[in-house]
């Protein structure tokens, strides 16, 4: 379709706009162009692909509401007591909701039982590198939230962590190009979210900036060519085990 072309050439154009505006350090302007270039990756999306799955969908929608909430905190001040960051909150638990619902994606996909009784050590050492991993990045900042933000800030973290390790074992799993380009999303994902805290709370360097929202074009485009693959090539030594092709 050729509206369909034209979104993709346009969502192109907009993440290098994007990153342009990072790199000159114009964060509002970013902003915006930001949560633009959402809104037409996820049309798309919904354009482009015809076996839409609603929990990936889910995502995208809820993860445009977030961009467009983070925009808005840029443009518009209301009058809020300080006491409350009502704003952090918010916003939060709109990115965190999204994430959610790739989570859910990945797990709905996948066989669990089987999963377990073929990984058991690397799960076990997945989850023990996990727990390490969401208390090394939130105790990193600890001392710039109140107890309210450090428990969100440490559940937030979790929530990527277990992205990325649900992504890890499925691709494990599958050994196919859609649960690889899954996988680098959500890697992108945690990179990006990483130095993002880094850049927020422990050193302003725009290059850290420029990097997260490097990472961040980069896992969408991911997404969006797993979201494409129909038809999984399935390697399975043991052929015991029948895998049915998925879409998103």
């Amino acid at each position: 379709m050729q509206i369909g072309k034209f979104l993709g050439a346009l969502t192109l154009v907009l993440s290098l706009f994007f990153l342009g505006l990072q790199f000159k350090g114009l964060e509002v302007e970013a902003a915006g162009v930001r949560a633009l270039t959402i809104v037409m990756l996820t049309a798309l999306y919904v354009i482009r692909i015809k076996n839409r799955h609603p929990l990936f969908l889910s995502f995208l929608i809820v993860f445009v509401l977030a961009e467009v909430f983070n925009y808005f905190t840029w443009v518009v001040d209301l009058d809020i007591a300080e006491e409350i960051d009502y704003y952090y909150y918010i916003g939060n638990t709109l990115y965190i909701l999204s994430y959610l619902f790739l989570v859910a994606r990945i797990t709905v996909g996948m066989n669990m039982k089987r999963i377990v009784v073929k990984f058991p050590i690397q799960i076990v050492l997945l989850f023990v590198l996990s727990l390490f991993f969401v208390y090394f990045v939130s105790d990193t900042a600890k001392k710039e939230f109140n107890t309210n933000e450090y428990y969100l800030e440490l559940f937030y973290n979790a929530v990527i962590m277990l992205l990325m390790a649900l992504a890890l074992i499925n691709y494990m799993s599958k050994d196919d190009k859609k649960s690889m380009n899954l996988l680098l999303g959500t890697i992108c994902i945690m990179f990006s979210e990483v130095i993002q805290l880094a850049y927020f709370y422990i050193a302003e360097f725009n290059l850290l900036n420029v990097l997260c929202s490097l990472f961040l074009v980069f896992a969408f485009l991911f997404f969006y060519l797993q979201s494409r693959l129909e038809n999984r090539q399935i390697v399975d030594y043991s052929q015991q085990d029948v895998d049915i092709p998925v879409s998103d």
